[in-house]
């Protein structure tokens, strides 16, 4: 029993770390995010891209590293993956976290 409680509680530390690590800076997300505008808009409303104000950041941080990886993810995968293709996982992070506020 204690060996599964240890096991329990070690799980759930290293999920809360890397939800932590997940959170990214939204200062510096803005910033990346202006080569974003152009498609999604200024407030996230969409345009040439869909809407993105609302997206949770794990859903930002998902698609993105599909994009990234070169995955189909849907109709405008041919934009975005060549967008995403530069983007480290600290960007993702970051621009992740500055859509969570839009």
């Amino acid at each position: 029993m204690k060996k599964l409680l240890l096991a329990l509680s070690a799980t759930s530390l290293i999920a809360f770390g890397s939800a932590a690590n997940a959170a990214g800076d939204a200062t510096a997300g803005q910033a990346a995010y202006s080569t974003c505008v152009g498609c999604h808009g200024a407030a996230g409303e969409g345009g040439v891209g869909p809407k993105l104000a609302g997206h949770a950041p794990a859903k930002t941080i998902e698609l993105l590293k599909k994009y990234r990886a070169g995955e189909q993810v849907g109709p405008m995968t041919s934009m975005m993956a060549p967008m995403a293709a530069g983007l480290s996982d600290a960007d993702i992070e970051n621009i992740a976290a500055y859509v969570a506020t839009l």
